[in-house]
């Protein structure tokens, strides 16, 4: 028999069909078992806000539909919130994925996930979208959002669900529903519209107030050049007008920054199917800015006490093996086959510098040793993620090793985050740091993984840095420190990275003979700097837009006559500069100057160094900049003296004229 007893507040006494639920703030009510989320919220709140479009159940989050049986906490997830923008996207992702189904019958659906900054959803179809495709799947996409259809959950096994998506002509969800291990799966339902998918949704589809389809590209199944290609259309959503207008107009900015345009535009690199593809071709003008890029690190590694080393490409796949990378990161390296002896083409450069370190004995008073080399690795990487130069498949880390006694070990990670915060600042960045820990797949032993971990907390935290804890993100060998640069459009990438290593000394018998005489096991710190070179040129040309700084920039001046009375004068010009070792070109074309000046501030150089009848006369040269500004008639000996201090002060001391 069962009770309930009503009080005069209102509340209901606990029994058999009550329970007790709390809020974020230890709010108390008690409900009927079977209360959906929504009301739980009202009886804790005594209202549901608007905003709220989901909750938070003992931490997983659920719909406002969903009903609650047993005593939980319950916390309110509102539109505007990271959760909240996450989930509104991916409800809109599955209202495109409808607008695609009545628009495009025989459209198959593949995935939608939501993504940072918004969503997207990958279709099987005949022939490719179109922009015209894509303004009437949006126009349906409004509709759909106006008669405000529920989203309904409802679960059942994966076996009905296998058979229930088979009779729809939906292989692709048939395939995700047999490669799971789950009993139950849950699907969600708006208007006619049926998807696989664990939620939670927005209650109705007019929560959603502003979206906009950004785009379509090709991807394959899965991320696998082996699968069939599909359409990927890519979209956004935010929880008010204001705020997608502001992310628009971050595109369009965006799209004027990015590197693979501006990398053609400027004449800097190429990708080329006939090569294949993630390898990257620099053309002169990109292979100068990595020249200077390296002759910069190198000099800033030795002075502080680094050894540039040299390894090979090819190694024996034994030495792979017993790194742990054979069996840890096989699928993500190349193997090749010479003389009947099995090679694998590094995708790291410690194992060379480990070799190195043992190629001797070894004392306390030697240690630290720190190793650096300017290595190129190869890593297979799926066609479905390279994206220009931030995703390639071949590409030249600034690597470096340090080998240490353990009582070093605090004091070396420290000077590594020095290194890497006095170069951010050289480049303008700001930086923020994680300690990734131990993943699933990993080598060495927990007590190794506890000291690595504490090692570069400590060292944080000696410092002040501040940082985030991602658990769960460390390489296979080793927990690290990522340090994440923002760019001027407050983008977020990953370039410098600390690992610390306890073990691969372990399995490569490295050692040092300690003050006892005895031997002992040294610690191994792997760590970046700038990271891939192709990755940190693709984020420059972004950050800057293509206008490098004077000292970083491929062609620093183009001296230019107005006609060609001046061509000998402008000659002498060039070769002083030259010889001044300025980065020079000499424009003495037969045109117009100001179609010269287009064209120079186009290609985003520096400097235009004007000659004309006036400055042939005064021995003197006319520079302007970029911006427009002119700076009047000067000597080449002041234009030159002026480059070099604003090439010291661009690199804060570091560069002046020329690459090296």
């Amino acid at each position: 028999m069962l009770f309930v007893f009503v009080l005069k507040e209102g509340s209901l006494i606990m029994g058999e069909d009550v329970i007790e639920v709390k809020g974020s703030n230890e709010e108390r009510a008690t409900v009927k078992k079977g209360t959906t989320v929504g009301d739980v919220l009202k009886a804790l709140y005594g209202k549901v806000d608007s905003r709220w479009i989901a909750a938070k159940v003992n931490g997983d989050l659920y719909d406002l539909s969903r009903p609650i049986y047993e005593a939980v906490q319950v916390e309110p997830v509102a539109i505007d919130s990271p959760e909240g923008l996450d989930i509104l996207r991916h409800s809109t992702s599955h209202v495109m994925a409808q607008a695609v189904k009545e628009l495009f019958p025989e459209a198959k659906v593949a995935i939608g996930p939501s993504i940072e900054n918004g969503f997207y959803y990958d279709f099987d179809v005949s022939k490719p979208f179109t922009p015209e495709d894509l303004e009437k799947i949006e126009a349906r996409m409004a509709e759909i959002v106006q008669e405000h259809l529920p989203f309904q959950r409802r679960e059942m096994s994966r076996s009905e669900a296998i058979e229930f998506f088979r009779k729809m002509g939906e292989t692709y969800k048939v395939e995700l529903l047999e490669n799971m291990e789950d009993g139950m799966v849950s699907l969600y339902q708006q208007g006619g519209f049926v998807d696989l998918c664990r939620g939670p949704h927005i209650p109705h589809t007019g929560y959603i107030k502003a979206f906009k389809l950004t785009g379509v590209a090709g991807a394959y199944w899965r991320g696998d050049e082996r699968n069939p290609m599909l359409q990927r259309i890519y979209g956004t959503a935010f929880s008010d007008k204001k705020t997608l207008k502001k992310y628009l107009n971050f595109l369009e900015e965006a799209k004027r920054r990015d590197h693979r345009r501006l990398g053609r535009e400027l004449d800097l690199f190429q990708f080329n199917e006939e090569v294949g593809p993630g390898m990257v071709i620099y053309h002169p003008k990109g292979a100068i800015i990595r020249q200077i890029l390296e002759a910069f690190e190198k000099k800033e590694h030795l002075r502080r006490g680094y050894q540039i080393v040299i390894g090979p490409t090819l190694l024996k796949t034994e030495l792979w093996k017993r790194s742990g990378h054979f069996d840890n990161y096989r699928e993500n390296m190349y193997f090749t086959e010479v003389e009947g002896q099995s090679y694998g083409i590094k995708p790291m450069n410690c194992i060379a510098h480990m070799l190195i370190y043992k190629s001797k004995v070894r004392s306390y008073r030697d240690l630290p040793i720190r190793y650096f080399e300017l290595g190129t690795v190869h890593r297979h990487e799926k066609s479905g993620v390279l994206h220009g130069l931030l995703r390639v498949r071949q590409f030249t880390q600034d690597d470096a090793h340090i080998l240490c006694t353990p009582e070093q070990l605090q004091d070396e990670i420290k000077g590594v985050i020095d290194f890497v915060i006095d170069v951010m600042g050289i480049f303008g960045f700001p930086y923020e740091m994680e300690v990734s820990t131990r993943p699933e797949k990993s080598i060495g032993t927990d007590e190794d993984w506890d000291r690595a971990t504490s090692a570069l907390i400590n060292a944080l935290n000696d410092v002040g840095i501040p940082y985030e804890i991602c658990e769960g993100e460390g390489a296979f060998y080793g927990p690290k420190i990522d340090v994440k640069l923002r760019d001027a459009l407050d983008r977020r990438w990953q370039c410098a990275t600390i690992q610390c290593d306890f073990t691969l000394p372990e399995r490569f018998d490295l050692t040092y003979v300690g003050p006892d005489g005895q031997k002992h096991r040294p610690v191994m710190l792997h760590r970046v700097i700038l990271g891939a070179m192709e990755r940190f040129l693709g984020i420059l040309i972004e950050h800057y837009a293509g206008a490098f700084p004077t000292w970083l920039a491929p062609v620093q001046a183009v001296v230019m006559t107005v006609t060609d009375n001046q061509l000998n004068y402008a000659r002498k010009v060039y070769q002083q500069l030259v010889d001044a070792e300025v980065r020079v070109e000499l424009d003495d074309r037969n045109e117009k100057l100001g179609f010269k000046i287009r064209e120079a501030q186009l290609q985003k150089v520096p400097y235009m160094v004007i000659v004309g009848d006036r400055e042939v006369e005064a021995g003197s040269i006319n520079p302007r900049r970029r911006d427009g500004k002119q700076l009047g008639m000067m000597s080449v000996g002041e234009f030159v003296d002026l480059l070099e201090r604003e090439c010291r002060e661009g690199s804060k001391g570091r560069v002046g004229l020329g690459i090296i």
